[in-house]
């Protein structure tokens, strides 16, 4: 079998030839698939990605959030209008739970882990509790899409059929797998997981609608009458999904999108902070969020940028549609990949060898034209499990679910 010459001269013009090094002594079913997979990727990640680093930001100013202690008399309403919502089967809920736990040094999906103490405790397990939860305040069917990655996909779905869906209705979870891309050297050349494949990652959480889309999904959407999409991370032990109060406060403020945030507790807190840019709303990262923005604070002593997201938003799936083609910016994440050297070896890096390129979901509220900023209580719905100890890990976690009078 031959590399078709196009492809070749891309290869070529890309500096890519390398990843034919192989080539004539693979076999035939083997030729093939390398030549598809490299015919599958976009190249323009890669000028793309090194575009994004050097995009200027707009016009930085705040933006204007609901604190817990501002919806007292708000609150039974927007129950009310999220219960009714979530009854008539208008919300679907997207868990992202692409990633492993290796950093809590478990191999397996990160959601699996057991942390119990007493009893068998996971991500999964609780966040299950929590939508069969509202499911049943709601009298509903609150349909869970799980976005999985080839690296733990059925590992996932082995689990969550070992436990039955936690007493969830199996027929109400639909899984799908997000894209991947390939990783390259810091030099930007593509790495080699073998002589006939090339080495890909996941793409981040930014592609999860357009994964769903092109698994198929769409059409079950439209045919359930689907019209909000309540997206949330698989690392936040008390992630509070399809939360009645956030669905309805975002009908009822007519906004296309919204997000739950907390109130950063120092300037130097890693989570991205919602604001306004040139008069939309937008995520700005904690590394990019710069002086004097970040220390910034108003008359009350309050941080005037401190709409910490949580990875919980809510969305149209009128607007979705409307903007799944557009581009989100592309980042090149610096991580460790397993590669074949140039005599064959296979090397396990024992630091970051590489770049992943991602995209993320904050910047999808970027392509909106509002967004509610719902404030919540960060004692009660951000416990986050980054790493094994210290700040956001599963220390902190554990500690915060005792406290919230979740046995362990």
């Amino acid at each position: 079998m031959q590399v078709p010459e196009t492809l070749q001269e891309k290869l070529q013009a890309m500096q890519q030839s390398h990843v034919l090094q192989y080539f004539d002594t693979l076999t035939e079913a083997e030729q093939a698939a390398l030549i598809a997979q490299l015919e599958g990727f976009d190249w323009d990640i890669l000028s793309y990605a090194a575009a994004c680093e050097h995009k200027q930001r707009g016009v930085i100013t705040p933006i204007a959030s609901i604190a817990p202690e501002e919806r007292h008399d708000t609150e039974a309403q927007y129950r009310t209008l999220g219960l009714q919502a979530l009854k008539e089967g208008k919300v679907a809920a997207v868990l992202l739970a692409g990633g492993q736990g290796s950093r809590l040094g478990y191999e397996g999906p990160k959601g699996c882990m057991d942390f119990g103490e007493t009893r068998e405790v996971s991500l999964f397990g609780l966040h299950f509790a929590t939508i069969k939860r509202y499911a049943a305040e709601s009298g509903g069917c609150i349909p869970l899409f799980i976005m999985t990655s080839t690296l733990n996909h059925d590992a996932t779905v082995s689990y969550l059929e070992a436990h039955d869906y936690f007493g969830y209705p199996k027929a109400d979870v639909h899984f799908f797998t997000q894209e991947m891309a390939f990783g390259t050297d810091f030099d930007g050349k593509l790495l080699m997981e073998s002589p006939c494949k090339v080495v890909e990652a996941p793409n981040g959480n930014g592609g999860w609608f357009s994964s769903m889309v092109h698994a198929g999904l769409l059409k079950l959407l439209k045919a359930q009458g689907i019209a909000w999409l309540n997206v949330f991370a698989v690392d936040n032990a008390l992630q509070q999904i399809a939360d009645p109060c956030f669905i309805g406060g975002v009908i009822e403020s007519g906004c296309e999108c919204g997000a739950k945030t907390i109130s950063k507790a120092d300037p130097e807190e890693k989570v991205g902070v919602l604001c306004l840019e040139d008069g939309k709303p937008s995520i700005i990262e904690y590394i990019e969020l710069e002086e004097p923005y970040k220390s910034e604070r108003g008359p009350d002593g309050r941080l005037t940028y401190r709409c910490g997201v949580i990875l919980n938003y809510l969305f149209s799936l009128e607007r979705l549609l409307e903007i799944v083609d557009t581009p989100l910016p592309i980042y090149r994440v610096k991580k460790k990949l397993t590669y074949m050297d140039a005599q064959g070896n296979i090397v396990k890096p024992d630091k970051p060898n590489a770049y992943k390129y991602e995209t993320l979901v904050l910047d999808m509220v970027r392509l909106h034209r509002d967004c509610l900023v719902y404030e919540v209580e960060r004692e009660k719905e951000f416990a986050p499990i980054k790493q094994a100890k210290g700040v956001d890990s599963l220390e902190t976690a554990k500690a915060m679910l005792k406290a919230t009078g979740i046995s362990l």
